[in-house]
């Protein structure tokens, strides 16, 4: 055992509390870095969360969007087949009538009057004005120059 004198035994105190101190700091300072870093780790998890979920958003917001697109498309697209079918028949085409009868008479190897007693292949109802030459003997036995009277 040795003796130390009080200026000694101070000094030596002093030392020990110093380090002691440095100690408790150093502890402390490494506690706080660590706080430090796990709130910059949960902060980059957050950020990292986020930006997965805006980025789901924006695919879910995009998949609606085209599926609304698709959905457009096919309404239009049933509705211009709609109305396709809807288009009224055209009326006979002028050259597929005979010019020597007034209205429109077809032309074909025979015409004759409908509900008469001819044999067609082609059929008109009447009555129809001669303006050229009868050829179809629409007009009948009374050369009045109207066909299909009755």
């Amino acid at each position: 055992m040795t003796w130390l004198d009080s200026a000694s035994a101070k000094k030596l105190l002093d030392q020990r509390s110093a380090e002691a101190a440095a100690k408790a700091a150093a502890e402390k300072a490494a506690a706080d870095k660590a706080a430090a870093d796990k709130a910059a780790a949960d902060k980059a998890a957050a950020d990292q969360a986020a930006a997965a979920q805006a980025a789901a958003d924006k695919a879910a917001a995009d998949a609606a969007a085209a599926a609304k697109a698709a959905a457009d498309k096919a309404a239009a697209d049933a509705a211009a087949q709609a109305q396709a079918k809807v288009v009224p028949a055209a009326p006979p085409a002028q050259n597929a009538c005979d010019p020597n009868y007034s209205g429109c008479v077809p032309i074909a190897s025979d015409v004759d009057c409908a509900g008469g007693s001819g044999n067609g292949p082609a059929y008109v109802r009447g009555p129809v004005t001669v303006i050229g030459t009868d050829i179809y003997q629409l007009d009948g036995n009374d050369n009045d120059g109207i066909g299909c009277e009755r």
